[in-house]
């Protein structure tokens, strides 16, 4: 739907997406994948199972998917 200006996002949505600190969004990845891979090597599936959910529902892991899908 486009807004009165007749554009599809506003400016401020795409200032607020190119302003993101990428780098720390990856880390804050990486941090939970090597997480997940020591609770399974440690046999905590609970925990694995956790921070799994954790990983799917982060704000990280949505925008890093949409910036992969999109580049």
């Amino acid at each position: 739907m486009k807004n009165s200006q007749g554009e599809y996002a506003s400016k401020t949505a795409a200032n607020a997406w190119a302003s993101l600190n990428w780098d720390k969004l990856q880390k804050q990845l990486r941090t939970l994948q090597a997480r997940i891979v020591k609770a399974q090597k440690e046999g905590k599936y609970r925990k694995v199972k956790s921070l799994q959910w954790i990983l799917t529902h982060s704000f990280a892991a949505k925008a890093l998917a949409v910036k992969r899908v999109t580049k």
